[in-house]
């Protein structure tokens, strides 16, 4: 008899199999001795769409609503039905005792499966597989303690009840907008309170007003010295009384600086935590640009194909204590090029499970983001796998290293009875700091602000206006006297808070609380623990999401809201809008996860809010008018096309959501404009397709492509091709009609 394992992706599958010694290849799995190892793609099975249950469905009608399945039936997702057949005809061979789920360990991996095995009606014993990396050795360890599939039970209903919760009440308020409204107007409890934290950022950029704030500047020659004005009752280093700091520059002008005060403390930094998926994504924006998605993918590639980091979406930045026992095999293993130095100096060093960066406490079902023990081989990498692998590597060895020693010194002067400061650094020992003082040099990974000086605060009102900056100090002792100073004045204004990036953004959906309403404290306290809203496999879909149904724009790096949106926020029901919802059903979620809960009792509580909703709406008063309505005829229908932009591509729309039809009428290449070397906009369609650039350059495709032929930039007839081919998929992917987007909700945290 045979045990059949189930694996989430191919490439897991494959890997697997290789462990366990099933070579004997065959239709979709590959088998050995005592195993079958199958996969899936991904979800096989998802939650079935409202026609499935009622042919009445597939027409989008308010009376219709609110629709609620009892029970919720399963569809197999008609692109992969083919390998669904592959799994069903393993999982009922007669030599199959038992299933073993070896898919990604957490509530969505649990999900894949298990929808699976319902749908098929498969009712075999079950085993768990629960690791965090796909490395050989992690895969024979976690092989060798599988646990009773029953264990998991409890997780696999709240996944369960996530599902359907997000299917009743996103399908069902979606449908009772667009509806009312008809606009192609789409809502859910992750993505529309997203949207509403960027309103309140927008409202509070829309109602800032500056103010002009001022200081004073004493600067000696004999010996060079920078001091700053300090308020002695506030202790602030700025006001807001012109008139005041005006009288001081004339009073204190050539007068004599007596040193009052030389203070010198010993003072230490830590490196800064390893890295999740939010916090990863983060520094990449910042870095390189990248946006959430592009970053996800590129680690799913650096897991799964090469295997040199450990299981993406994690939302803990620490270890357990178990993995204390391979961080020498996992240093060896990275330990190559330009971190074998590095590597090298800790090779001989002894972690205990005291460690600051070992805490079982805060890993859930994945530790924090570290390289794996297999081997690395840099030059089989992209240059984005590069820098991703470069981001991840330093930041696992930086915690590696003792903490940065410093003396820091702050004189205290005195100036015609003002008080002045003057304040430097003499760094002792860098300690983790060595890990990233040779990175800006291997042109892969910035320092991120771990070598500079603190970041202030976003509003403009905080530390980074208050900040003595650091400088080389003279040789001073209390009680000497210097000068005369030269007093100048300084000004400034209070700065509003920055729009949102993609980097702030995840910040903003990570930990939401400041945008909560109610004050609850318990809510607070579970956003926190749970991750705020969304997960950290799902918030790189969910803006992308956005800016697919054009609620979102990208004005340079800035993230703003369409009109559309801002619509869509005045007429979705105020509960939607608030992050609160999310932490309540986490509250009850993990509950359920824990086995402290029933299922039954919160899916009752969804039905009853689902009826609420759609009743609150079908009353709404308020309207919806398309302000980006063009001349341009649909081509399908004849009715006037909306001009939308993505978050990459200008397009036009038919109003009609029946119709659907989409055309994109521009969209930002990678192409470098050759005069300003900014991204050119493609236009056009065919051979009349043009290049055009902000600055007033243009160039058409052709010509593109022969000069930089010619500029022997390595492009080839291959590399246009495949670029063309890849705009092709992205417009397919944003011409899908707005029901079918739709059906597809339950597969995301909406």
């Amino acid at each position: 008899m045979k045990s059949l394992v189930i694996a989430e992706k191919p490439s897991v599958g494959k890997d697997i199999a290789r462990v366990l010694g099933c070579r004997k290849s065959a239709d979709g799995c590959l088998e050995g001795d005592k195993y079958i190892v199958t996969w899936a793609f991904g979800h096989l099975v998802e939650l079935a769409a409202p026609e499935e249950y009622d042919k009445k469905y597939k027409d989008w009608n308010m009376a219709d609503l609110p629709m609620m399945p009892e029970p919720f039936k399963l569809e197999v997702i008609g692109k992969t039905a083919k390998q669904f057949g592959v799994v069903k005809r393993q999982l009922f061979r007669n030599d199959v005792k038992d299933i073993v789920i070896a898919t990604d360990a957490g509530r969505e991996g649990e999900l894949v499966a298990r929808f699976i095995l319902m749908k098929a009606g498969c009712r075999k014993p079950l085993k768990r597989l629960w690791i965090s990396s796909v490395t050989d050795r992690a895969i024979k360890e976690g092989f060798s303690r599988l646990r009773d599939g029953r264990e998991y039970n409890h997780l696999r209903d709240a996944a369960m009840c996530r599902a359907e919760a997000d299917w009743l009440v996103g399908l069902n308020a979606t449908r009772a907008l667009t509806c009312k409204y008809n606009a192609q107007l789409s809502c859910g409890r992750v993505q529309t309170p997203t949207l509403a934290i960027i309103a309140k950022r927008e409202e509070e950029i829309r109602n800032f007003r500056p103010k002009a704030y001022w200081g004073l500047t004493a600067r000696t020659s004999k010996p060079a010295l920078i001091l700053t004005w300090q308020d002695k009752k506030s202790g602030g280093m700025r006001s807001f009384d012109r008139d005041r700091m005006e009288g001081l520059q004339k009073s204190l002008r050539d007068q004599q600086v007596r040193i009052t005060k030389v203070k010198k403390t010993p003072k230490k930094t830590m490196a800064p935590l390893l890295y999740d998926l939010t916090e990863l994504q983060r520094d990449a924006n910042k870095r390189f640009g990248y946006s959430a998605k592009e970053t996800l993918n590129i680690m799913q590639r650096l897991y799964e194909n090469h295997k040199v980091l450990t299981y993406p979406r994690t939302d803990s930045r620490y270890l357990s204590s178990d993995v204390a026992d391979t961080i020498h095999d996992r240093l060896a293993a990275c330990g190559t090029g330009p971190y074998r130095k590095l590597a090298g100096k800790l090779s001989k060093n002894v972690w205990t499970k005291k460690a600051s960066f070992i805490n079982d406490g805060k890993v859930t079902d994945h530790h924090a983001i570290i390289p794996t023990e297999q081997f690395v081989q840099l030059q089989n990498m992209t240059s984005e796998e590069r820098k991703i692998y470069d981001l991840v590597v330093r930041r696992f060895l930086a915690v590696l290293y003792p903490a940065a020693e410093y003396d820091e010194t702050v004189i205290t002067a005195e100036i015609g009875g003002e008080i002045f400061t003057a304040r430097g650094k003499v760094m002792r020992t860098p300690g983790w700091r060595e890990v990233y003082e040779s990175a800006d040099e291997s042109g892969l990974s910035g320092t991120g602000g771990y070598l500079d000086e603190e970041d202030g605060d976003e509003d403009g009102e905080g530390p980074q206006n208050e900040r003595v900056k650091a400088q080389t100090l003279p040789d001073l002792r209390e009680g000497d006297v210097t000068g005369p100073a030269g007093i100048s004045l300084t000004e400034g204004k209070t700065k509003p808070p920055a729009p949102f990036n993609e980097a702030t953004l995840l910040s903003a959906m990570e930990n939401p609380v400041r945008y909560m309403e109610s004050g609850d404290r318990a809510m607070a306290k579970t956003l926190g623990e749970t991750g705020g809203l969304g997960t950290v496999a799902t918030r790189a879909d969910i803006i992308e999401k956005l800016f697919s149904g054009f609620m979102l724009e990208k004005k340079g790096k800035d993230i703003c809201l369409t009109s559309k949106a801002k619509q869509l926020l005045r007429l979705v029901p105020e509960d939607l809008r608030k992050p609160e919802l999310t932490a309540q059903w986490e509250m009850r979620l993990s509950k359920i996860a824990e086995g402290e809960m029933k299922r039954d009792a919160f899916m009752e509580d969804i039905r009853t809010y689902t009826k609420d909703i759609v009743e609150e709406i079908k009353g709404g008063e308020g309207t919806f008018r398309h302000d980006n309505l063009t001349n341009t005829k649909c081509p399908r229908c004849g009715k006037r096309m909306l001009s939308v932009k993505g978050k990459n591509s200008q397009m036009l729309v038919c109003q009609d959501r029946e119709c659907g039809y989409r055309e994109t009428i521009s969209r930002t290449s990678n192409a470098r404009c050759p005069k300003c070397h900014k991204k050119m906009e493609l236009r056009g369609k065919g051979e009349n397709q043009m290049f055009s650039c902000v600055c007033g350059y243009k160039e058409k495709l052709s010509n593109f492509k022969e000069r930089r032929q010619r500029e022997g930039a390595g492009v080839t007839k291959r590399d246009v091709a495949r670029y063309l081919n890849q705009q092709k998929k992205e417009e397919k992917m944003v011409n899908n009609p707005f029901a079918d987007a739709l059906k597809k909700m339950q597969e995301q945290d909406v």
